[in-house]
Parts: C-alpha cells; structure tokens; sequence
C-alpha cells in the first residue's frame, strides 16, 4: 500500500511583481523566474533574483539547478552547478538568486523560468569511523567503469 505523504507549509515572501510558484504535474521539482529583466555579454557572471524568500521547515533545504532548457534558450549556465538552501537562510531579505554565467550575448525578461528547485530532506548527522582497511573489494580507480 502506498502512502501519501503529508503537505508541508511554506511560508513565501515575493520581492517583485512575478508569477506564483507551483509546482507541475509532470514532476517534484518547482519552476523559478527571473524577478527583473537582465541582459549579460558572454563572460559575464552575476546574481539573478529570483525574487522569492522562504522559511523552509526545520530540518530540510532546497536543492536550486537550471531548468533543462536554459542553456539552449539563454546561453546561461549555473556557476556553482548547484545551489544549496538551507532553512537557516530565511530572513524577509534572504532572496534567491540564480549565479549565472553567459556564454554568449543574451537576455533574460521579467517572469521567465531560469531555474528549478526542490525541498530536501537535511542528511543526519554522520560519525566517521577511521579503519586501515575496507570491506568492498576494489573496483579500479575512479572512472574505472568505462564508456560502454
């Protein structure tokens, strides 16, 4: 039997006049805008609001990445390949933003979807135990599982 999980509230603070967010139907993860309009030269880095701040629930943080078409529509890509959220950043003017890098002369509009997130389960508190030697046999070296 399967179980539905149980909803959590999210308390949401909009900073520019942008669409809601909401979640799809096709999939967990939730489309973020562009709060402004940005033009960026190829090279150029900066910080793109997303225009949103949250109050994430205790022991969960939101896993931020590009949506799976804004390279081909922008030319931007995520400079830390992954932004990390967690609930302790949740101040009314702790604002998402999208570290982007252009790779070519573009622009982003107001209300357009960069970005992606979802809500994560925080890991648990990890106790390392140093050993000489482990169990598993050795596979080969990283990158050892070939191409094919």
């Amino acid at each position: 039997m399967l179980r539905r999980r149980k909803s959590q509230t999210i308390k949401i603070k909009y900073h520019a006049d942008i669409l809601p967010l909401e979640k799809t139907e096709k999939g967990d993860w939730i489309d973020l805008r562009a709060a402004e309009d940005v033009e960026m030269k190829a090279g150029e880095s900066r910080l793109i609001s997303l225009g949103v701040s949250m109050k994430l629930p205790k022991g969960y943080e939101a896993h931020i990445v590009p949506r799976s078409s804004t390279f081909k529509n922008w030319g931007v890509r995520q400079t830390n390949h992954m932004g990390v959220i967690d609930n302790s950043y949740s101040g009314t003017n702790d604002i998402w933003k999208f570290p982007a890098e252009a790779t070519r002369d573009t622009k982003i509009l107001k209300n357009e979807r960069i970005c992606q997130f979802r809500i994560m389960e925080k890991q648990p508190k990890l106790v390392f135990d140093p050993v000489d030697i482990l169990d598993d046999e050795d596979r080969g070296g990283f990158g050892s599982s070939g191409t094919k």
